[in-house]
């Protein structure tokens, strides 16, 4: 007896969870479907004036486009990487207002009139960022996917320790004189900025190359 009704206890229960759930997915495409839904703020496209590498963009574009893909997809500004898209890899990282951020997590409205830096603004073929000729001269990189982004990285480390921004492993913080770029510095500071083929060694000799061509 008692099995029987544990049995029809397990069916009562799998008929409400069906019925339950079949109700759900008739009420979302009835909303999806309504008037309201569809004249969300989402739905539509806003202007968007930007200053990217020099250069002024007025795009139009959905709220919901992120900085990324606006770069990639809109403006054809490729050296930007898509790695994770979840702001893991620092394949996507740009510099805003000499800011490094990954641009994958930020959106693109959100960066209007700020002047913004891609790895195609550092340099050129003919005329290359100092990073990006130490890069070259130490190999460090393999596949080159997640250069750019560890280029911009890089670039906008430097410029942190100019100012003495400590980092986890800065051994006297309440020092305000320069901080000694080390290469677990290095390594601290770059830990956003993932190399799957391993260069990471180059990249590490790459940095320190520039930093010292830099006056105290």
């Amino acid at each position: 007896m008692k099995d029987r009704i544990e049995d029809f206890n397990r069916r009562e229960f799998v008929g409400v969870a069906v019925a339950v759930a079949g109700s759900a997915a008739l009420a979302s495409q009835t909303y999806a479907k309504s008037p309201a839904y569809a004249d969300t703020a989402a739905d539509k496209t806003y202007p968007c004036q930007l200053k990217i590498n020099g250069k002024d963009y007025s795009v139009q574009i959905d709220p919901r486009t992120t900085l990324l893909d606006l770069l990639r997809e809109n403006l054809q500004l490729a050296g930007t990487k898509k790695g994770c898209d979840h702001g893991q890899c620092g394949a996507c990282t740009v510099l805003v207002r000499g800011n490094r951020i990954n641009s994958c997590l930020s959106l693109a409205v959100m960066n209007e009139g700020m002047e913004i830096t891609t790895i195609e603004g550092l340099g050129t073929p003919a005329h290359l960022h100092p990073m990006q000729t130490a890069f070259v001269n130490n190999d460090a990189l393999q596949c080159g996917y997640c250069t750019p982004g560890q280029i911009c990285s890089a670039v906008a480390m430097l410029d942190e320790l100019k100012q003495s921004a400590p980092s986890a492993v800065t051994v006297d913080i309440s020092s305000q004189a320069c901080i000694k770029l080390t290469d677990d510095e290095i390594r601290e500071r770059m830990s956003g900025n993932i190399c799957r083929c391993g260069a990471y060694v180059g990249i590490v000799a790459a940095i320190q190359s520039v930093a010292q061509e830099i006056p105290a």
